[in-house]
């Protein structure tokens, strides 16, 4: 098997660096299609040799030697000194990578305390079963819908004891997680990407000489958020009805019946520091030790964002009213205000357990270094990621595949088209904000077009929300997506598991809303109904497709297959 991989990794290599004596025409700023190498190749080698960091790796050096003139050389040294230390260097990245140690570090020393044990023993009352641990991370989810990164690292650590004990596959649990994160906070009233996307909606709007209230056309673009919308219901879809297909079935088949929570030969994302802490048998184990942390950690997130955009404004608000708290929170660095929090509820979480005597100070300290720990396989290829995400800027993926649509074609299918390619961009890159920025600018004046023609002025907001809906799509699915690493870690899952499980859900999704999209091109009905259809289809599909995980009909099955055999 090794020396397989060792063989995929090298021809692959041979034959890149064979490609220009074939690229005629192609020069350092226009690579064409060859721009969709360096994210085509770390996906397609992560899946089919599961070394997720060397895939990304190659990727990024396919890029960075496509970029100084094919020479290998030149671009295994620029792949390490500008992408890969460029990555740290980004205050933004460097921010988050710091997050994500406090947060392990935090998770340790809750654990170090029995916080996470009480947790378990205490929720254990009322989650008797799958389908109510399942529920409560669910709900959990859209409570913390103001971030993305603070949604996946709070309900990970959260529920994962409770999920373990009810036998819940990680691949199943981080689908949860991810599809509570970038679905809830794209589309939330307030929330870290409102400033961003009103931002955008706002340039584009004025350089084609349109004046609006911004974040209106922000609300009214909600609705048509098919995906986005969708992703969150189809979820709940699946838990009240306890059906899975595909290899979300397989995995959660294997979980119920076995009690084998990843599947045998998997690489979890998170290393097992914190399940090897021993928890001393003669403290109290008290539900405060991990909620305290926890509740501080969503506090001063919440607070942090507020005044965090507060201090960035260039004009004064009144902070305290509704668009006040819209305009600080779209002004927000989250990343500095993760910072922020994950460090604070670090020092509350150690303050805790010495005040309790539970622990020492240089205890404690050990308990917070071996969480942190848990995350650094993660940190790793999330940098890896980011690396990749800026090579595929440099080479123009996302310019390429935009400029590859047709310029005449019936404006009613514009929605259709603009979601596919929206989503292929994210999918690439994965980076939802960077597809953003570059389909928006680019989408909207073609619908403007259609409007001054005489067209239905509804066009732009279907636009606006298809963009957003495909953005978050692609990078839903994505396996170099952040949002999706940091799920896998939060779960603790294999992360290529993690994306081939959630995958089938996601393209069903993806394919209602894409139906959805050409029903509302063609007919720009109340986006309601369409929405009410969608949900309809997405039911269906679901009864229609899905088999019970529950362990009754999993054992029933089990003795048909037997007695067949």
């Amino acid at each position: 098997m090794h020396r397989r991989k060792i063989f995929i990794f090298a021809l692959v290599l041979v034959l890149l660096l064979a490609v220009p004596a074939f690229a005629e025409g192609e020069n350092g700023t226009n690579f064409g299609w060859l721009s969709i190498l360096p994210p085509l190749i770390a996906i397609v080698l992560a899946f089919v040799t599961k070394q997720v960091l060397v895939s990304l790796f190659l990727g990024t050096f396919i890029g960075a030697t496509m970029l100084n003139g094919w020479n290998p050389f030149y671009g295994f040294l620029r792949a390490l000194d500008n992408y890969l230390v460029g990555a740290l260097a980004d205050s933004w990245n460097a921010a988050i990578i710091i997050f994500l140690l406090a947060i392990g570090g935090m998770v340790g020393v809750v654990n170090k305390m029995g916080g996470t044990i009480a947790v378990a023993e205490s929720l254990g009352k009322k989650i008797k079963n799958p389908l109510t641990a399942q529920l409560y991370t669910y709900i959990l989810g859209l409570f913390v819908f103001f971030d993305d990164y603070a949604n996946s690292l709070i309900v990970g650590p959260t529920m994962r004891p409770l999920t373990d004990k009810n036998r819940i596959s990680k691949e199943k649990l981080s689908y949860l997680i991810d599809s509570t994160a970038a679905p809830i906070t794209g589309i939330a009233l307030i929330s870290t990407w409102v400033g961003y996307e009103i931002g955008i909606i706002r340039n584009t709007y004025q350089s084609i000489g349109l004046e609006a209230n911004y974040y209106g056309v922000f609300l009214r673009t909600i609705p048509y958020a098919y995906y986005c919308i969708f992703a969150l219901l189809f979820v709940l879809i699946n838990i009240l009805s306890q059906r899975d297909y595909g290899p979300m079935y397989e995995a959660e088949k294997r979980a119920r019946l076995t009690g084998k929570l990843i599947a045998d030969g998997a690489k979890p994302m998170a290393t097992d520091e914190i399940a090897r802490m021993e928890v001393r048998k003669d403290i109290e184990l008290k539900v405060s030790n991990a909620l305290v942390p926890i509740l501080t950690l969503i506090v001063i997130a919440f607070i942090g964002l507020w005044y965090n955009g507060y201090t960035a404004l260039e004009e004064p608000v009144n902070p305290f009213t509704f668009a006040g708290m819209r305009e600080c929170f779209g002004a927000a660095d989250s990343s500095i205000v993760l910072l922020w929090a994950s460090i604070i509820s670090s020092v509350v979480a150690i303050a805790m357990g010495i005040f309790q005597k539970i622990f020492t100070v240089d205890e404690a300290f050990d308990a917070w270094v071996d969480g942190a720990k848990s995350m650094v396989i993660a940190c790793m290829i999330l940098v890896l990621a980011w690396s990749l995400g800026s090579v595929t800027g440099d080479v123009g993926t996302a310019e390429f595949l935009v400029s590859i649509v047709p310029e005449n074609f019936p404006f009613a299918i514009l929605p259709l088209i603009i979601f596919i390619i929206s989503a292929i961009i994210s999918f690439a890159t994965g980076t939802s904000w960077g597809t953003m920025a570059v389909v928006i600018p680019l989408a909207v004046p073609m619908a403007h077009i259609f409007v001054q023609g005489g067209g239905d002025p509804k066009l732009l907001t279907i636009t606006l929300g298809t963009v957003m809906s495909g953005a978050v799509m692609g990078d839903h699915c994505s396996p170099i997506s952040d949002t999706t690493i940091m799920s896998s870690m939060a779960s603790a899952a294999d992360h290529l598991d993690h994306v081939r499980t959630q995958l089938p859900y996601t393209l069903t999704v993806a394919a209602v809303a894409g139906l959805c999209y050409l029903i509302a091109g063609f007919t720009l009905i109340n986006p309601i109904i369409v929405l009410i259809f969608g949900i309809a289809i997405l039911y269906g599909i679901m009864r229609f497709f899905g088999k019970s995980v529950a362990e009754e009909d999993l054992k029933a099955d089990l003795k048909k297959e037997a007695k067949a055999n």
